[in-house]
């Protein structure tokens, strides 16, 4: 994708071919800056403070955080240090620790002095794979807008999203948002309403900047006024990524994704979630039960950053003083609400036969 004409991904080798240049993505979307990684623990903490975020993107920049840590000391003590100091960054994605067992994987049985180039190559093939993937789960999901359209002609097909699936969260493309670029891209006259997301409001500060950077019609709308647009025949699908997806379908996504679902339910509208197959995690069978749902500190809440009219950013306090805040990160939608799951082998229903027609080889999982 592109920014100001120039293609960018969120996560690239710099020039010198060793460090990792990363989109700070809390700087967004007042500021484009990038940030150098070259250590470990610069890597983890981007992971932990959401300078990236997004389960995918999550997953490749652990990939490389492993690199940057075996060019360091390539030892097996070190390479068992930086795999827990990573998996200790972000508990509900499920694309960590996938590419970390991954990167694992690939070094073993390797003699350390040949351990930085193979974990290097291991996060490029990680990164490489997950832009055909979200290309993949783009097009199948165009052809459920193409239907969409197809049913009103010369009328605009409106889409609700919730939180930031797009290129931001992925090395390339998107996740929920895939569809949209594709659509958009093919002719077909979308519009998207773009939840705010609180507390961190990556729906306005990342989804609604690159839908605009991209040229895609979109309206910021407030996290409640969903159900409201559905009653009134506004939304025609809902899209929305997930961090980790159950064998038997259930979703988890940004706190707020199961009221979106809930309200879709009622009033007809589909509700779709777009999902690479790293995120599946098919040792869990019970979303609600068997996710961990990360708790971030309150001050998310409490506090918010945005810019004055002569250009400063500065960050104030919403709530008084001594009231306590809590902040879980992620809900979780049951299967039983989804619609349909769209991935890079098609689309199925989200249920365990669903996910296994597209995925037999997880079937002794």
């Amino acid at each position: 994708m592109k920014v100001d004409g120039v293609s960018w991904r969120p996560i690239q080798l710099a020039a010198d071919g060793w460090r990792v240049t990363i989109i700070d993505q809390t700087r967004l979307p007042h500021r484009f800056e990038t940030v150098d990684l070259e250590t470990l623990d610069e890597a983890a903490h981007a992971i932990r403070a959401m300078l990236v975020r997004g389960a995918p993107l999550i997953g490749a920049t652990a990939a490389y955080g492993v690199a940057l840590a075996m060019r360091q000391d390539p030892s097996d003590t070190h390479l068992a240090h930086a795999i827990e100091t990573l998996r200790q960054t972000r508990p509900t994605a499920v694309n960590l620790f996938w590419a970390l067992e991954r990167v694992r994987a690939a070094l073993h049985n390797r003699a350390p002095a040949d351990r930085a180039a193979a974990a290097y190559a291991a996060a490029a093939e990680i990164a490489e794979e997950d832009v055909g993937i979200c290309e993949a789960i783009g097009d199948n999901g165009l052809e459920i807008i193409r239907a969409i359209a197809a049913k009103k002609p010369g009328e605009t097909v409106n889409i609700l999203t919730h939180c930031n699936a797009g290129w931001l969260a992925t090395v390339d493309w998107g996740t929920a948002l895939a569809p949209i670029y594709k659509a958009h891209d093919a002719g077909i006259d979308v519009h998207v309403w773009v939840d705010e997301t609180r507390p961190r409001n990556q729906g306005a500060s990342l989804t609604a900047w690159e839908l605009g950077a991209h040229g895609v019609p979109m309206t910021v709308v407030v996290d409640n006024a969903g159900g409201h647009l559905m009653q009134h025949g506004q939304v025609d699908m809902v899209i929305t990524g997930t961090d980790r997806t159950t064998r038997t379908g259930d979703v988890c996504n940004k706190i707020g994704t199961y009221l979106k679902a809930l309200a879709a339910k009622d009033n007809g509208v589909p509700f779709y979630v777009g999902l690479p197959g790293p995120t599946i995690d098919w040792a869990v069978r019970d979303g609600v039960a068997d996710i961990p749902i990360e708790e971030r500190s309150g001050d998310e809440v409490g506090r918010i950053a945005g810019r004055t009219d002569d250009g400063e950013v500065v960050t104030v306090t919403l709530t008084p003083e001594g009231a306590r805040s809590g902040n879980p990160a992620f809900d979780v939608t049951p299967a039983r609400l989804v619609t349909g799951l769209i991935t890079e082998r098609g689309v199925c229903e989200a249920s365990e036969a669903g996910l296994l027609g597209l995925y037999p080889e997880k079937a002794d999982g």
